[in-house]
């Protein structure tokens, strides 16, 4: 196999769609910490160090989760073509890997940002490849509850490379990833229930069907769109966001509200394929709002 062709697969290992709005959300966190800490300059130096250290720990999660989940990834037809189980990776190289990058992930921020980063990095990471991947996926249909944590960590991990991390406008925006979760991956297991089943995954739609699945989707994305304009709560906001929230969340309801109805895989996968940016425009304009 070429280097290129090598460096190919290692980069779609890391699954760069998923950490790359990881990144974001931490990215628009630090922002905002600089200007909601008093004192607090602007730091190129810092703010790249930050994002290479999210960058290293989100991709580590997903390398270490693809080498746990490598059988039952070979089960699906979603995922039998990922470097892993296509043999593109030998296991132990991903492995390896995978602990390297966790080891940077918590060591740069250790030793250049401060311990409080370093720490939120460490939970995210044992909450995702632990709690989520190790003990929880194949066990119960709460696995993304409770393995929902890890998606919060990186607003924290930016937040408190400026700021106080337990301030009320650092632990909304790491909630509002929270419970953004179960939307977005609901809508995919939905999706990709035959999959799941064959691979004996208890995801949500597995254990309570279609029906079921489809109702707490569309709860959880009630739940979403209010929670996402609550803002107010914490911090002063401008009405462009709140107008924003509202739109996206309607988006978001509307598509919601139809698979409940026709519980299709076509809406099922529209709703996933959506959530994604209303997550990355709404963490935009919430992030340009402070700097206006």
């Amino acid at each position: 196999m070429s280097l290129g062709a090598s460096i190919r697969n290692y980069w779609r290992l890391t699954k760069p769609r998923i950490w790359g709005l990881l990144v974001f959300t931490g990215l628009v966190a630090m922002l905002v910490a600089y200007k909601e800490t008093p004192g607090s300059v602007f730091s190129a130096t810092l703010t790249l160090t930050v994002c290479v250290s999210l960058v290293f720990g989100s991709a580590s999660a997903d390398v270490l989760t693809n080498y746990h989940d490598r059988d039952i990834d070979g089960m699906m037809k979603r995922t039998m073509k990922r470097p892993i189980p296509a043999g593109a990776i030998k296991p132990r190289s991903a492995l390896a890997f995978g602990l390297l990058l966790a080891a940077l992930s918590v060591l740069v921020p250790l030793f250049l940002v401060n311990p409080t980063s370093a720490g939120f990095m460490l939970v995210g990471l044992v909450d995702n490849v632990v709690v989520y991947s190790l003990l929880l996926k194949r066990r119960s249909w709460l696995n993304i509850i409770l393995g929902g944590f890890s998606g919060g960590m990186p607003v924290l991990v930016g937040y408190a490379a400026v700021g106080n991390p337990f301030s009320p406008i650092a632990l909304y925006m790491s909630a509002l990833v929270m419970v953004w979760i179960p939307t977005h991956i609901w809508s995919l297991a939905i999706f990709s229930r035959e999959d799941y089943e064959a691979a004996k995954v208890p995801m949500l739609p597995v254990v309570f069907g279609d029906r079921v699945a489809a109702v707490c989707v569309a709860a959880t994305s009630a739940l979403l769109t209010v929670f996402s304009v609550l803002i107010f709560l914490f911090t002063p906001v401008s009405i462009v966001y709140t107008v924003t929230a509202l739109a996206l969340g309607g988006l978001v309801l509307a598509y919601s509200a139809k698979l409940v109805v026709d519980r299709t895989k076509t809406t099922a996968w529209t709703l996933f394929k959506i959530t994604s940016p209303y997550l990355m425009m709404l963490f935009l304009v919430l992030g340009v709002t402070f700097w206006l």
